[in-house]
């Protein structure tokens, strides 16, 4: 059955999710809706000479209202929202109000419990409701749920997650792989996880811990970062003992970014310069953004997830890998790969009836075993060793 998606957002994670629903998601039609017409346009006619037919269609939309958010979402079988963290609780409110599928890319777990507060309403309406459907969190708590699956007891779930340059880049040994605002929400707050069974808050920006990759990474080094873990913590209590987040970096990338957080520099409470007051983080933004963008330059995402525990009385080890490269063929990087193929799977399994209806967390509402499957047909490689 062919089926008609709704994009709002047509930057990088849009356009590959699009192109991903053309050419794996039976798709009709895809809807790509931006406030800026003219980069709908462009996104949909790239899609459209990829996929050689006309499937993309744009639309203008201010995803802030509430009305001809409404409007555009009906008719359409799944939405996802690519557009940014903020935004996808009233997003969510409209597409339960429109009784339309809608997942989204998430990246901030209190969003995410707002909109997993809509079940009751979504459930009523008989749609899937799926939030932090992307990359990390995402794909990450998925293999999570997979690789804690094949245990009975004494389980232990680790996540590291990292999208990089190739090439290490200063001044941070870093480039810009996604939105700056999502990164630095990422790098302030805190992370919860699963300890001991008991659910614990850790500051970001700690513990840091060395990790062994694949050429060309070698020795890379992880830091807890806040939203990885959604709300698997809380999915997996009762069940699993651990279950952490860290994101991954080139060495010297975390003690500096530590200098800068320290300085206040990431903080959202405004300080007071001569008549103006500004908020910190909106100038760090606006000065990292030129200097840790380098275009042309290749990027890569790693993602290891692996769990330990007992079944059937022995003692066993399952990881999962990911190390994916921008695709030539597309011009997706490895970074609009990872995020946007996986959210736009979730969309396909929920427009095809696959998912569990209402609000449900994405490591509870989607089969992780055929998810995982499906996605190395859309050219995603996990590979599993024990």
């Amino acid at each position: 059955m062919p089926f008609r998606y709704a994009i709002l957002g047509a930057g990088r994670q849009g356009t590959a999710a699009a192109w991903g629903l053309g050419k794996f998601g039976e798709a009709e039609r895809v809807t790509l809706a931006d406030v800026d017409e003219a980069a709908a346009a462009a996104a949909a006619a790239r899609v459209n000479a990829l996929l050689g037919r006309d499937l993309a269609r744009a639309a203008r939309l201010d995803a802030s209202d509430p009305v001809t958010t409404r409007a555009l979402l009906r008719g359409h079988h799944a939405a996802l929202s690519c557009v940014p963290y903020f935004l996808n609780e009233d997003i969510a409110r409209v597409a339960v109000e429109a009784r339309v599928n809608f997942c989204d890319l998430g990246g901030n777990t209190d969003v995410v419990e707002r909109e997993l507060a809509l079940h009751p309403d979504a459930s009523r309406a008989g749609i899937s409701l799926i939030p932090d459907c992307g990359l990390a969190p995402g794909l990450g708590n998925t293999l999570g749920a997979l690789a804690a699956g094949q245990f009975e007891s004494d389980i232990s779930v680790h996540v590291r997650c990292g999208g990089l340059p190739v090439r290490p880049r200063p001044p941070l040994n870093y480039m810009l792989v996604f939105s700056i605002h999502g990164l630095l929400n990422e790098y302030t707050g805190e992370a919860e996880f699963l300890r001991g069974g008991k659910i614990v808050r850790v500051p970001t920006l700690t513990e840091l811990e060395p990790i062994d990759l694949a050429p060309p990474l070698g020795r890379c080094e992880c830091a807890v970062t806040s939203g990885g873990t959604s709300t698997a913590p809380k999915t997996f209590a009762g069940k699993v003992l651990d279950y952490d987040y860290k994101t991954v970096r080139y060495p010297g990338h975390w003690d500096r970014v530590k200098a800068l957080n320290d300085l206040g520099l990431f903080d959202l409470r405004p300080v007071t310069v001569g008549p103006l007051s500004i908020r910190p983080r909106d100038v760090a933004a606006a000065c990292m953004i030129p200097r840790l963008s380098f275009p042309g330059e290749k990027d890569l995402v790693v993602l290891r997830v692996w769990a330990e525990g007992t079944k059937a009385g022995k003692r066993r080890r399952v990881q999962y890998d990911v190390l994916e490269y921008t695709d030539e063929a597309t011009g997706f990087s490895a970074m609009e790969r990872t995020t946007a193929y996986p959210a736009a799977l979730v969309a396909h399994m929920m427009a095809r009836g696959e998912t569990m209806r209402g609000a449900i967390p994405l490591e509870t509402s989607v089969p992780a075993g055929p998810f995982v499957e499906r996605l190395r047909g859309w050219g995603i490689a996990i590979s599993v060793s024990e």
